[in-house]
């Protein structure tokens, strides 16, 4: 028994002095630390920093993990309003130009009314080749609109071509760059030189007839010119009303050289054309009043 009682007295008195070496750890005045305290410290501090290092780098993951997700989250967000603004552009800019076009149409048609009594019926593009000299294109115009099989087709450039056929709500349109097709024969186009124009009745005046297109030139072919011609380099070439066909008038193109013709007997003009026959976006189809 007195062997237990002086054990648990052993167990006080250690108890109490851990206690007062903790008590003395804790306060802030001191500057000196007994050996015995130095020894507590330092093994609390290595058990301390056993176990906060893995406790650290375990919350720092879960952290980077959380943070990773924001900025992800942040990401996809981002990425989403750069698609939406992309498209909003692109609309805008697809609207910005559509309106520049109808607008500049709307400025040839009211040019044209002070030049000419011809009615310019607008049609939009709806089919076309992937191919830039396939030769033919669709518009949304037709029978029911009153557009007939060699009716005249131009843009606010020139003379694009005419129409070939028709069904009831579009329009097949052969463009000049299809002039030498044989299974779809255009029928030759009448032209003259603007401010040189030809008068049938006295045969004076610059004349050709444009019968086919190189595509490899890009230029359009004026036969049948005359020797004394005073056709040049330079002038530009419109419709003649000659054959009947074309409203005369329109503007083709420019020449841009003269060369001998098919057994030198007359010459031939290289026609450089006004339109461009990419991106064909609105046409306009020519319809001329009929004479009471």
């Amino acid at each position: 028994m007195k062997f237990m009682g002086n054990k648990r007295l052993m167990v006080l008195l250690v108890g109490l002095i851990c206690f007062f070496i903790l008590m003395g750890l804790t306060l802030s005045g001191r500057t000196k630390f007994y050996w015995p305290e130095k020894f507590l410290k330092d093994s609390i501090a290595w058990t301390q920093s056993v176990f906060y290092r893995p406790a650290a780098g375990v919350a720092g993951f879960f952290e980077d993990v959380g943070k990773l997700k924001t900025i992800y989250d942040e990401n996809q967000i981002l990425k989403k309003r750069l698609t939406d603004y992309a498209l909003a552009t692109q609309q805008l800019n697809a609207l910005e130009d559509q309106n520049k076009r109808y607008k500049e149409a709307l400025e040839f048609t009211e040019r044209q009314k002070q030049v000419s009594n011809y009615k310019y019926r607008i049609a939009d593009v709806i089919a076309a080749s992937p191919d830039p000299y396939n030769g033919t294109i669709t518009v949304n115009l037709g029978e029911k609109d009153g557009i007939k099989p060699n009716m005249a087709v131009i843009n606010v450039d020139g003379l694009l071509g005419r129409v070939l056929t028709v069904t009831e709500f579009t329009s097949n349109v052969q463009l000049l760059t299809d002039l030498s097709d044989t299974n779809n024969k255009a029928p030759a186009i009448s032209a003259t030189v603007k401010g040189k124009e030809y008068k049938s009745a006295e045969g004076q005046g610059s004349y050709g007839i444009i019968e086919s297109y190189d595509k490899e030139k890009g230029l359009l072919v004026m036969n049948k010119v005359d020797q004394n011609d005073k056709l040049a380099v330079g002038d530009t070439v419109i419709t003649s009303d000659i054959g009947k066909v074309f409203p005369s008038g329109i503007p083709v193109g420019t020449v841009v050289s003269r060369e001998p013709g098919d057994f030198g007997i007359t010459q031939k003009a290289m026609i450089k054309p006004f339109a461009d026959f990419r991106h064909i976006r609105e046409v306009f189809i020519i319809e001329i009043p009929e004479v009471k």
